[in-house]
């Protein structure tokens, strides 16, 4: 039986090598970690980018949010990665 499209992109999703985009963020706590990113997005990030995405992600934590937004650049990066 084929795989549906979504389960494909499922399939696809969990092969990705996931980790933080800043490295000491494996020891931090929940609150102060930054952004969880597949290892080709993490790579293809300038330093600002990085930055901007992590204090977002550190932002929302504050406010007790689950999720923050990614800016649009790095949407499109994590959609095709």
């Amino acid at each position: 039986m084929a795989l549906a499209k979504s389960q494909k992109s499922l399939k696809k999703w969990t092969k990705q090598k996931w980790g933080y985009v800043t490295k000491g963020d494996e020891k931090k706590s929940k609150a102060k970690k930054g952004r969880y990113l597949p290892e080709s997005v993490r790579k293809s990030l300038s330093e600002s980018e990085k930055a901007s995405t992590n204090k977002r992600k550190r932002q929302a934590s504050k406010k007790r949010k689950f999720k923050a937004k990614y800016s649009k650049k790095i949407a499109k990066k994590v959609r095709n990665a």
